[in-house]
């Protein structure tokens, strides 16, 4: 049997240190503007809206639906050759935000645009988690 790479840990920085933190809770935070209220995902010091610094973390349910994805055949580097085929999708937030994750479990390669999904944590070593996303029964 060969050794398989470990798959990369996130590198937090101070933007999305309370975005990793949650992960290792089992949690998916998104960011909310008090200025404007808008709701946004990629961990950002600004408001993409209005530019607002006035910004808090929030709990995302942890659903959505597949707005776009891709199956990924050929790995980009060695630690993700053993997962390919993968599907790497976008995925359209209950609450708005989009968000770029990975579909996994066994149906993975079955996803379709509009799929439901739900969250799931996914261990990447030193209590490290990714959210990635199932999806859900029709």
């Amino acid at each position: 049997m060969e050794n398989t790479p470990p798959l990369p840990s996130p590198i937090a920085n101070a933007d999305s240190l309370p975005y990793w933190n949650a992960a290792r809770e089992r949690r998916l935070l998104i960011r909310k503007c008090t200025a404007c209220e808008a709701l946004h995902f990629m961990p950002r010091y600004l408001c993409p809206v209005c530019w607002s610094d006035h910004l808090e973390w929030i709990d995302s349910k942890g659903t959505g639906e597949v707005h776009s994805f891709t199956i990924i055949r050929r790995a980009p580097i060695s630690a993700f050759a053993a997962r390919s085929p993968y599907v790497v999708a976008l995925i359209e937030l209950d609450e708005g935000p989009r968000m770029m994750a990975n579909i996994i479990g066994e149906d993975a390669l079955s996803v379709r645009i509009g799929d439901r999904v739900s969250v799931t944590f996914e261990e990447r070593g030193d209590g490290a988690m990714v959210p990635q996303f199932n999806r859900m029964p029709a």
